[in-house]
């Protein structure tokens, strides 16, 4: 007969760090709170890594040692920056502590325990690149792309398999939820996902999800390293548990099941992610899962004025899915409240931007503690081309500024070759979007091109070229495109025509099989095609993105810049001054997001972080007509999320233009 006996930590006396006064009465209730469940709803600038950080300290010196302690974060920063805390208070005693993200505490076990699963203990991680050359090597083994047959490039198959592993969603409800325009290839894309894991064993190598999806298979197939994990972590701590997919949640929930000393700390108001497979559920429904468990509001907020946080918190109030919550301020009030600025067009929007930046670095405040923020990255197009005619040094964090971006210089490029036939680096560019066309193809092609248009530049020549096989229908797609928007010397083409016919008669498809993220692409194309509907001549339309380039080049790494971020991006960032742009129903929130509650509902939650990133002086505008590329002119109705908010929340200001006498 088996029996367990448990050794007893020595007691350590009294405690060194004097909790009660570091800590605010909310902190201090969730850091000495008995072991079991529990949920720490950890408010906006509330001071969650503090709350962590003293918890992890609390446990140590209650006699728990350094390895009984997993702590579960999303970065490894974060990771680091805890585990330097608590050394600070408790200075050696965390060395021996699990702490790290999701992923490299489920590679350090499986490393223990490969061979388990068939693996060798010295299988090696593949990174996102290896990964897209195996699905390629498996696609074209398999001859799942034929030369008439669309399919997703090995960047968007291995989203979809990611996407797949991390929501335990199936592939055909991931395709009807979101790439539905490959639902006709479903059998395809389940031979090449098995081929694909085939091959992983075979090369005895893992991906980066590998490392979640194998150590839950782990734990679930051999109950006696399960137990042992289990034995080990008499306590476990989550970071920012409301970023938490359904694949990490069952993994916690795995380690957590035998003694439930497991604390959560998140906040569901700031539950934004979803698109990457996170699942709000997992914290707002986390009492349901855990019975017993104990809940901690921590509500004192030490970053922004009280105006702020009383318009984030009318605002959030308006959805039904969350844990009541309401922000206090630590700060007094501001001299002033927050400002609606309603603008005439977008591009007055911008104007504003511009010169309000300005006049509040007059004022003393740097650029550097500044924000504009957007919904959408193609949002910020008229307020980059602000900033950079008014000389103000900025950066992005949403990605590359947007003329620099990989799709509009793919539709450039098409432009320009249409206009210069003698232009090598467009074709190429160009030509390489084509399946099986690599350099030394694209070369032949060139030669080719150079020696059917010499002295005539008449595009249909060019469908007596040679391509691969693969790029047959492409080029010749290509061809008849070129034909199209030249075939008229006598009257130029405009540009946003150019742009319309180069998207509809192949480069749409291009995008949806090459990029993960083909509706963003779209929408930033069609914010590219309302800009060129400012210009009749497509020369000159080319010349502006040149220059526009040319000054973001100019505009050297700076320390005193205004940050320009989708919300998204935002996140965990703070400003004394915010810009929150483009609030219009159908832009934030999106259109997409207008039809379901939950979507609905995350929008909200991503208005409510993007104002409790703001400090101090927050400016919420909008325009009040924009131009389409389909509509024309369009009216824009102020989002919802505005007219939610009582009148005595901000003042409104009227923007007026100074007539010149």
């Amino acid at each position: 007969m088996n029996r367990s006996y448990q050794l007893h930590p020595i007691p350590l006396g009294k405690s060194n760090i004097d909790y009660a006064t570091a800590l605010n009465a909310q902190q201090y209730s969730a850091v000495t709170s008995s072991p079991g469940a529990a949920l720490v709803i950890a408010g906006a600038g509330s001071g969650k890594t503090r709350t962590l950080t003293y918890r992890v300290s609390w446990l140590l010196e209650q006699g728990y040692a350094a390895e009984q302690i997993l702590l579960l974060t999303f970065t490894n920063k974060a990771a680091r920056e805890m585990l330097e805390r608590v050394n600070a208070l408790l200075p050696g005693r965390a060395s021996n502590l699990w702490g790290g993200t999701f992923h490299s505490i489920g590679h350090r076990i499986l490393r223990q325990h490969s061979e388990l699963l068939g693996y060798p203990k010295n299988f090696t991680i593949m990174d996102r690149n290896d990964q897209e050359d195996l699905l390629e090597s498996v696609i074209t083994r398999k001859a799942l792309r034929g030369p008439d047959k669309r399919f997703p490039k090995a960047n968007v198959l291995a989203e979809i398999i990611s996407l797949c592993s991390n929501t335990g969603e199936t592939l055909h409800a991931l395709l009807l939820r979101r790439y539905r325009y490959f639902l006709d290839l479903e059998k395809q894309l389940e031979e090449a996902m098995l081929g694909y894991d085939a091959a992983k064993k075979a090369a005895n190598t893992m991906d980066f999800d590998d490392l979640l999806t194998k150590t839950e298979q782990l734990f679930l197939t051999h109950h006696q390293v399960a137990n042992s994990y289990q034995q080990q972590f008499r306590a476990i701590l989550v970071d920012e548990y409301q970023d938490t997919n359904f694949l990490q949640a069952s993994l916690i929930d795995l380690l957590a099941a035998g003694h439930k000393h497991l604390m959560v700390v998140g906040d569901d108001a700031q539950s934004i992610y979803s698109w990457r497979g996170a699942n709000v559920s997992n914290i707002l429904e986390f009492p349901k899962r855990y019975p017993s468990a104990q809940l901690f509001p921590i509500e004192t907020n030490y970053r922004s004025v009280p105006q702020i946080l009383k318009l984030a918190n009318a605002s959030i109030l308006c959805n039904t899915n969350q844990f009541p919550k309401e922000l206090h301020a630590v700060r007094p009030p501001y001299v002033t409240q927050p400002a609606l600025v309603p603008l005439a067009t977008n591009n007055e929007q911008a104007s504003f931007i511009g010169q309000r930046l300005l006049e509040l670095h007059e004022e003393g405040i740097p650029f550097s503690e500044m924000s504009i923020l957007y919904r959408a990255h193609y949002h910020s197009m008229e307020i980059q081309m602000e900033l950079t005619r008014r000389g103000i040094p900025f950066y992005i964090t949403s990605g590359l500024r947007f003329f620099e971006q990989a799709h509009i210089k793919d539709v450039a490029a098409m432009m320009k070759f249409a206009l210069n036939p003698n232009d090598e680096v467009a074709f190429k560019r160009l030509i390489q979007l084509f399946p099986g066309v690599g350099k030394k193809t694209a070369e032949s092609l060139w030669r080719q091109t150079l020696q059917m248009l010499q002295g005539s530049p008449q595009f249909e020549k060019l469908l007596s070229c040679k391509p691969p096989a693969k790029a047959t229908k492409q080029w010749h797609q290509c061809v008849h495109t070129l034909m199209e928007i030249t075939q008229d010397p006598s009257s130029t083409i405009t540009p946003a025509v150019m742009i319309e016919t180069i998207l509809l008669a192949f480069y749409d498809d291009i995008m949806k099989e090459k990029f993960t993220n083909y509706d963003v692409r779209r929408d930033d194309l069609q914010t590219l095609l309302n800009y060129a509907k400012q210009f009749s001549d497509p020369g000159e339309f080319l010349v502006q993105l040149t220059l526009l380039g040319e000054s973001e080049e100019q505009l050297v790494a700076d320390e005193d810049q205004v940050c320009l971020s989708s919300i998204h991006q935002a996140k965990g960032l703070e400003w004394r001054v915010v810009f929150l742009v483009w609030l219009t129903e159908g832009m934030f929130p999106t259109a997409r997001s207008l039809s379901e509650e939950d979507s609905l509902e995350e929008e909200r939650r991503l208005f409510y972080v993007a104002v409790t990133r703001c400090k101090e002086e927050l400016y919420l505008t909008y325009p009040e007509l924009r131009l389409h590329a389909n509509y024309g002119e369009a009216f824009q109705r102020p989002s919802r999320f505005l007219s939610e908010l009582k009148l005595d929340l901000y003042d409104r200001w009227d923007v007026y233009h100074q007539h010149s006498i």
